[in-house]
């Protein structure tokens, strides 16, 4: 084997879960060492995180039965389940119903990254006004639901069609989400933009998205199906097949040698001895999406295994949660006065800690909550949790709850 070979088997090597835990925790052994450029490690602020996670858990699920983080939560209000009720009136059920629930997913998760403080959606079903990702999701169930992301429109409304979402411009999707002027929402173009990329990526991969006679996201589920063994399916396999398969449509991915590397940076101390040094692997939205495609598949038949082969997500919720709770300082203050592109190594080291942290802090919010917190996977730990308790201190730390630093997101990464 060539060493342009070895290269592109280890670049592709990073388009799995175990890349993505295995240098955010090389990065974190560096912080303990107080070797990083721009974070150091408290753990007197890990032990304030994962007691405020625990709490949050306790409060907002006090039996522990603790659903995953994915898209769905953000789709139940109150007790009331707007999907369910969508899909239960239309008769959607088995392979059909997961079809079109991995369409809604792939579509609502995409366009999931930050919304910008300025931004809300009234939603006219319920009433209510939402903001932040409870605003985007609802906002983008409504335009699926009604027949928005289909070729054929409100006639078949419960799928997104290659053809319709490589033509998706940023006017429908800023008519859709309620945006303009007076309602700014960050990056209307890139999230249209973004879709319109999915299109063309599906197109590309028949063998992986080929479904009905046509290219969907829900294709994904007929892909998987085949890669199970006796029913059960390995969790990894998911956010593999979408790495594989929608790794080129990030508009700041990595692509290097011809392989699509999406949501990886770049720090200059993690080292390696071929074409994979300094690269910090992500996959935020990916494993994002993952989580959210657990259910649908699950509901379609098949045993999602190994769930905590998922690793936690790289965002600003997580993350903020570390900073405010003091277990990871700026050692130059300085820097939470501006903003910083999403691969700046500042924002790299950030993330990758955050995945790290989240393992330990899922270990102690375990034990913190006794027997019945054993078998509650990270995904659980999440949703009890860690994202919860960033935006709770966030908000007691400061007017409106922004994050401890600020990313410039085009609405698209982070």
């Amino acid at each position: 084997m060539s060493a342009a070979d070895t290269d592109a088997a280890s670049l592709r090597a990073l388009l799995a879960p175990e890349a993505v835990r295995e240098r955010a925790h090389e990065l974190l052994t560096l912080a303990e060492a107080g070797a990083l450029d721009h974070f150091a490690f408290h753990p007197a602020g890990l032990i304030e995180a994962a007691e405020r996670t625990a709490a949050e858990t306790r409060r907002a699920y006090p039996d522990l039965h603790v659903p995953f983080h994915s898209r769905w939560r953000h789709f139940e209000l109150d007790g009331d389940d707007l999907w369910a009720g969508i899909a239960d009136a239309a008769g959607l059920a088995g392979a059909r119903r997961a079809r079109a629930e991995i369409d809604l997913a792939v579509v609502s998760v995409l366009t999931d990254a930050g919304a910008g403080a300025g931004w809300s959606y009234r939603d006219a079903g319920t009433g209510r006004t939402f903001a932040r990702s409870e605003g985007l999701a609802v906002a983008g169930l409504r335009w699926f639901a009604a027949g928005g992301l289909s070729a054929a429109g409100p006639d078949d409304p419960f799928r997104a069609d290659t053809a319709r979402l490589r033509g998706v411009t940023e006017a429908e999707l800023a008519e859709a989400f309620q945006a303009g002027s007076g309602n700014p929402l960050v990056g209307c173009g890139p999230r249209a933009r973004l879709l319109n990329a999915l299109g063309a990526a599906l197109e590309a991969q028949p063998g992986i998205f080929a479904a009905d006679g046509a290219a969907r996201p829900g294709g994904l589920f007929d892909h998987l199906r085949a890669r199970a063994t006796g029913g059960a399916l390995p969790a990894r396999e998911i956010l593999v097949a979408l790495l594989r398969g929608l790794g080129g449509i990030w508009p700041h991915g990595l692509t290097l040698d011809g392989v699509a590397l999406g949501d990886t940076g770049r720090h200059p101390k993690l080292r390696r001895n071929d074409g994979t040094d300094g690269l910090v692997p992500f996959h935020k939205l990916s494993q994002w999406m993952s989580y959210s495609l657990i259910e649908p598949l699950q509901r379609g038949g098949l045993d999602v295994t190994g769930i905590d082969a998922l690793t936690g997500l790289a965002e600003y919720r997580n993350g903020g949660l570390f900073v405010d709770a003091g277990a990871l300082t700026l050692k130059n203050p300085a820097a939470a006065d501006r903003a910083h592109a999403p691969y700046d190594p500042l924002v790299v080291e950030w993330r990758a800690l955050t995945i790290a942290l989240l393992d330990r802090t899922a270990g102690m919010v375990r034990a913190a909550l006794g027997p019945g917190a054993a078998g509650l996977p990270l995904a659980s730990i999440l949703q009890g949790g860690t994202w919860t308790a960033g935006r709770t201190i966030a908000a007691e730390k400061r007017p409106d709850g922004p994050p401890p630093l600020t990313v410039a997101s085009d609405g698209t990464v982070f």
